[in-house]
């Protein structure tokens, strides 16, 4: 008799490496919430070598890249390359372009939604009505629907609509007349500052943009392009090649950008998308080695599970289900650690908040219950 295995809860034909991939930028995502990171970075740390991890998991205010800045085109490429899968699936069962167009425009709305209800219901402090643009949500709403629409295009076509996409860009950032926002690479004195002014008023004091749903919405079309190279008969090997070769000369061609276009996250330059669009790549071309051609799945349980259930996990964290978890947690870390100090207690308390809602997933996904839209 076959030994069960958690394999088993997976569908026939899934992309089991694009799960992982998921799951563990969601981990990392979804860590935020216990404030882990902000532990990391307490000024008692400062100079040791944990201040310094904790610091890439921290935007950087401006000029320069951090692991953190990463994360949300990981997960927006990760969404193209489902996009792809879900689509020609459905296509492939007789479904129909109009069926399937209106499928995306209310999963797009739903999205939209969902990134508005999330600020209303549990807003950052400091948050503006408008603050929500900034958020992934709303610009996975704009950038798959942008996608969908070119979905069946030549790949040329779709790397070329991206590539136009960065162009308009930087275009737009570098021809603005207006003075005082006719400085391209300033913090709160370019485009996307002046278009969130006359939008709604004011503007981001970090320096983020609205905007910058525009030029992310390649990192969608890229995962496409990704999606559907894995789905093609091209032996394995050569797939891998590809990503590591694109994703090589994404990071050479971002990093020689940089002294004519800096790379900023918070304005999406050209250099930026490159650069970590490069990454995305990479880190495709990892998993997709060690899960999908190595098969070494066994610790991919975890990833898995959350990987499969992204926005249920993403709105439970972030609509107070977190703050839930640590309020059970909270006492007992503070039990049995407290006599370490408070940094070891809620050190103890983000962890075991993170773990349990590992575990949440893990019971989800045993009983074969997933969030899809």
């Amino acid at each position: 008799m076959k030994k069960s295995s958690w394999l088993d809860n997976i569908p026939e034909g899934r992309l089991i490496s694009l799960d992982v991939y998921r799951g563990l930028v969601m981990l990392l995502l979804i860590a935020e919430v216990t404030g882990i990171y902000e532990l990391m970075v307490s000024p008692s740390l400062k100079g040791t070598a944990l201040y310094a991890i904790g610091l890439q998991f921290h935007h950087h205010p401006w000029h320069g890249l951090r692991l953190w800045d990463l994360g949300q085109g990981l997960f927006m490429f990760i969404s193209g390359i489902a996009l792809t899968f879900s689509y020609n699936k459905r296509w492939s069962q007789g479904a129909s372009q109009k069926k399937c167009f209106w499928q995306a425009v209310q999963r797009a709305l739903l999205l939209f939604l969902i990134g508005w209800a999330l600020y209303l219901i549990y807003p950052p402090e400091g948050a503006t009505s408008w603050s929500f643009l900034l958020d992934i949500l709303p610009m996975l709403a704009v950038g798959s629907l942008v996608a969908f629409l070119i979905l069946k295009w030549p790949a040329c076509w779709q790397l070329a609509f991206s590539g136009g996409l960065l162009i308009i860009t930087e275009l737009l950032y570098r021809l603005w007349p207006v003075s005082g926002f006719d400085q391209p690479f300033v913090q709160g004195h370019n485009f996307g500052a002046y278009l969130d002014l006359k939008l709604w008023g004011s503007s981001s004091p970090e320096g983020w943009v609205t905007f910058n749903m525009i030029p992310a919405t390649a990192y969608i079309i890229w995962g496409v392009i990704a999606g559907n190279i894995i789905r093609s008969q091209i032996p394995s090997a050569r797939k891998l090649r590809v990503f590591i070769l694109a994703g090589l000369a994404g990071i050479v061609a971002g990093l020689a950008f940089d002294p004519i276009t800096p790379v900023i996250k918070k304005i999406s330059t050209s250099s930026f998308m490159l650069l970590s669009g490069g990454f995305c790549l990479l880190f495709l071309a990892l998993s997709y080695f060690i899960v999908d051609i190595s098969k070494r799945r066994r610790w991919a349980l975890v990833p898995v599970a959350i990987g499969m259930n992204p926005l249920f996990i993403f709105v439970f964290a972030r609509s107070g289900g977190a703050d839930w978890f640590m309020n059970v947690v909270r006492p007992f870390s503070w039990a049995i650690l407290g006599w370490a100090g408070s940094g070891a207690a809620e050190t103890g308390t983000a962890l075991g908040c993170l773990v349990l809602m590992c575990g949440l997933c893990l019971a989800l996904f045993k009983n074969r219950i997933f969030l899809k839209i």
